[in-house]
């Protein structure tokens, strides 16, 4: 509980760091990867299928917080310094704040969990350009499209 006390200065700059997120996922420049793992994390929170249920008093909203955190800490952590940077400057946002928010954010998070999630987005690569090597992409589709066409 007091390590969420912590993460109260952040809710001031949600707004900003929304943005900033916004400007981050539309950028050319955000590996895919780094997208997906934003996606999945949404998917998480939308779906509703929690590792605790919501209902659960207190710790049901938390597993939403800590993957929501996680995410975009892998997010933030796969995207070139420079372009950050750049987006910083464009939506005016504090660079000292900002590098302090995510040390925050990072120190609420357990460690072996940021290791082990840190892999995703390389994996979820390997798994594309896999698919993509193999033409089985392809294949599929024009097996899904016969079996549509069939029914």
């Amino acid at each position: 509980m007091l390590g969420l006390l912590a993460m109260l200065p952040l809710a001031s700059r949600a707004p900003l760091y929304a943005r900033l997120v916004w400007a981050l996922l539309l950028d050319d420049r955000t590996p895919a990867a780094r997208k997906a793992t934003l996606a999945a994390a949404l998917g998480y929170v939308l779906l509703g299928r929690d590792l605790i249920p919501d209902d659960v008093p207190v710790l049901g909203g938390l597993d939403d917080i800590v993957v929501v955190a996680i995410a975009i800490d892998v997010f933030l952590d796969g995207i070139d310094e420079d372009v950050i940077n750049e987006k910083l400057d464009e939506l005016e946002i504090d660079r000292v704040a900002f590098h302090e928010d995510v040390a925050r954010i990072r120190r609420f998070l357990p460690a072996p969990v940021r290791r082990v999630v840190r892999r995703l987005p390389g994996l979820v690569q390997t798994a594309g350009e896999a698919l993509q090597q193999s033409g089985l992409g392809p294949r599929l589709r024009g097996w899904i499209t016969r079996e549509e066409s069939n029914a």
